[in-house]
């Protein structure tokens, strides 16, 4: 909250945009990232919709109300931006091999961590997941968001967003299965 009530005093002193967007990325450009890539799931393409993003931010800067958090806005947008770029006729007609060597680079102490195997299982089967189960899931448990910030931020019901919910956790469930080859998780 400390960063909103900082963002909306930058803005009402009429301080230099850039220096509101650049404290805005460093915040918040890693998480939109991460949601833009499961939603898109490439990476050239959650590079794309970010960077599309914080453009957008730089031009409608005062265009924020203040009617969600500026987390949530910023989400929004993300998400609104990877919607777009998923309807393009270029994602619906071409498929293109994504080619990454991980090996030859040294992985950060997050990439260890995100590429051991049960934990990439796990990502792999939300990747999998269709994209309303999708969103649904990442804005829980990565962001944790609560049902109605959820809500506010897919534009549904608190009924609906619970219901895609428990349909997302049970396919998980039975995709994690079936990964796993076992009876039980």
């Amino acid at each position: 909250m400390r960063l909103e009530t900082h963002y909306l005093q930058h803005l009402a002193a009429g301080y230099d945009r850039g220096a509101v967007l650049e404290e805005l990325m460093q915040q918040y450009g890693g998480d939109l990232w991460r949601f833009a890539y499961f939603l898109t799931k490439r990476a050239d393409a959650a590079d794309d919709v970010v960077q599309e993003v914080f453009l957008a931010v730089y031009e409608q800067m005062y265009a924020f109300r203040g009617e969600s958090s500026v987390r949530g806005w910023l989400l929004a947008m993300t998400r609104n931006k990877s919607y777009s770029y998923l309807k393009t006729a270029f994602v619906r007609k071409v498929t293109l091999m994504d080619i990454m060597d991980f090996g030859s680079t040294s992985p950060s102490a997050e990439n260890e961590l995100l590429f051991r195997e049960d934990v990439r299982q796990l990502w792999d089967s939300v990747k999998e997941l269709p994209l309303k189960f999708r969103e649904v899931l990442i804005l829980d448990y990565h962001y944790g968001m609560s049902i109605k910030d959820m809500a506010l931020l897919l534009r549904l019901s608190e009924g609906t967003v619970k219901s895609r919910s428990h349909r997302a956790k049970g396919k998980l469930a039975r995709l994690l299965k079936a990964a796993k080859g076992v009876d039980r998780i």
